[in-house]
């Protein structure tokens, strides 16, 4: 597959042509380890990512085509941007939103820039706030009631690589006039399994994919789809009210790049590690309980199978091993369509040394729910009133302002504009956060 927007910056960056031109390094090395060379702005050839209608246009339509969709633009500001797009999108038609509480923070900024009110669907949670099941009939329930024009807006897969049912949840949406947004930040790859199961391909209005997350892509890189032809040429215009007018063309370059790689090795890949992940699952069974989701997410049910979820990370971190995230109940190690062979023997052998160096532990399941929400002012309101930090011990009947969680996971626990009550307390210090920000 071609790839324009690499090959001009590429042979840009060959040329001897002087850069009288942003940006201020000018194409020399500013360090031996960083290649200035291909970094450009909006030289006359290299489009405009917002009004394109050359090299970056050609390079979306080439993503578009691969993964079926109606139109596909690019982000160099990672799905952050993405989720702004499609809410302010959602703002423009004045449609209600409801939305699967365990999302990303990213979603509750923007809900605050755009002053959107949010109405919560409360999954059944499994295990804590990063997963949950969400039930199609509890859905179709609350839409049905809507009298107005509504959207559904849904995290899969989430943080632990469950996956929702979009195709059931895309059918009930449209049977109630709304649309279906999906944050597929983790789900890149969907499209290239076995089984295509990306959100477009399942009927979701619009999605997006976090490149750099599964695909081999420079942080940052991100795209937006639409599945009909109802959102074309209108996500660029959502896009930019948020974008600098900058991008950077080596993320873009790196999801032109990625457009080569799906249509000349991804769906290879994908198949060879989906039997190493299998076989891989199948050697551990006897050791570790695992969660259900998408394959490349391997999230261990650590104190299911009775170890301390962060002293098996610890373990494995001694051991040669990196975790994606750990604490007391799970480990989340994230594989991509790129890891090979030895990578699953290393993981292998560092997850029996770990296993060997971990005290074993009894378990007793634990209860885990989230307490009916008390909203007390809006997003915006909160998240712009004069706050202050406080130990989360004194945080009872205070107003939750800016929304303080980790990255990862970032996943909200008491959303701003709502009342923190002792069961937010203790689910804050189950996670270990100390302090949160509340509105003075």
């Amino acid at each position: 597959m071609n790839t324009p927007i690499y090959d001009f910056i590429r042979n840009y960056a060959a040329s001897d042509i002087l850069r009288c031109h942003m940006p201020g390094h000018k194409g020399r090395i500013i360090a031996p380890e960083i290649d200035t060379a291909p970094d450009i702005t909006e030289i006359s050839g290299a489009d405009s990512l917002f009004e394109a209608d050359g090299i970056i246009a050609e390079s979306e339509r080439n993503m578009s085509q691969l993964y079926g969709t109606a139109e596909t633009a690019y982000s160099a500001g990672g799905s952050t941007l993405c989720i702004q797009a499609m809410l302010a999108l959602m703002k423009q038609e004045n449609r209600r939103i409801f939305a699967v509480r365990n999302v990303h923070r990213a979603f509750l900024n923007a809900a605050a820039l755009l002053d959107l009110d949010v109405e919560w669907l409360v999954p059944h949670y499994d295990g804590g706030i990063l997963s949950g099941k969400i039930i199609a009939e509890d859905v179709e329930k609350e839409l049905k009631s809507c009298n107005t024009p509504a959207c559904l807006y849904v995290t899969s897969p989430d943080y632990t690589g469950r996956t929702a049912d979009i195709k059931a949840l895309a059918e009930i949406c449209h049977r109630c006039g709304a649309k279906l947004l999906v944050d597929n930040a983790h789900g890149a790859h969907l499209a290239f399994l076995g089984e295509n199961i990306h959100p477009i391909f399942l009927g979701a209005d619009l999605c997006c994919d976090s490149a750099h997350k599964m695909l081999p892509a420079l942080t940052g890189g991100a795209m937006l789809h639409c599945g009909s032809e109802e959102y074309c040429g209108r996500l660029k215009q959502a896009m930019s009210l948020f974008a600098s007018t900058s991008p950077s063309y080596l993320i873009m370059a790196s999801l032109d790049l990625c457009n080569r790689y799906i249509a000349e090795k991804i769906r290879k890949d994908t198949a060879e590690n989906e039997q190493l992940l299998k076989e891989l699952r199948r050697c551990l069974s006897g050791t570790f309980s695992f969660a259900d989701g998408e394959p490349f997410h391997i999230t261990i049910k650590a104190a299911e199978s009775g170890f301390c979820g962060t002293d098996l990370s610890d373990k494995l971190r001694e051991n040669g091993v990196e975790c994606e995230y750990a604490d007391n109940e799970l480990v989340i190690l994230l594989m991509s369509p790129l890891c090979r062979s030895a990578d699953y023997e290393r993981l292998g052998s560092a997850l029996e040394k770990a296993v060997a160096q971990c005290e074993k532990l009894s378990y007793s399941p634990l209860e885990f729910y989230l307490p009916k929400p008390k909203k007390a002012m809006s997003i915006r309101q909160a998240v712009f009133a004069p706050s202050e930090n406080i130990p989360v011990e004194k945080a009872e009947g205070r107003i939750c302002g800016v929304v303080k969680v980790h990255c990862p996971p970032a996943i909200p626990i008491a959303v701003s504009g709502e009342i923190i009550t002792d069961e937010y307390i203790n689910i804050f210090k189950r996670y270990g956060i100390s302090d949160v920000n509340v509105v003075k």
